[in-house]
């Protein structure tokens, strides 16, 4: 790569969801946010091998409503049907 155009960009929290599934297929059981923000280490990672950290804010810019309703209908389907019980109860 070369020219100011070339930056290759990656956002941070996708490494950190990317990381936190290899710790669990692997039977560990990590736990998001009890010792910071692992954004931060996770930028750093993506700064050593070359790329430049994306900008976490991405869900407050211009498509921040359509992201938003996005996620809305991702969380409609892990919530319990009317009746149905909960994964707590099965």
């Amino acid at each position: 790569m070369s020219g100011p155009e070339a930056v290759e960009k990656f956002n941070p929290w996708s490494v950190v969801h990317l990381v936190f599934d290899h710790l669990a297929a692997q039977g560990l059981h990590p736990v998001l946010g009890e010792v910071g923000d692992p954004s931060e280490p996770a930028a750093e990672l993506l700064r050593a091998m070359g790329i430049t950290p994306g900008d976490p804010s991405w869900a407050r810019g211009q498509d921040a409503e359509q992201i938003q309703d996005q996620l809305a209908e991702i969380r409609a389907l892990f919530d319990p049907v009317d009746g149905a019980p909960s994964a707590g109860e099965r």
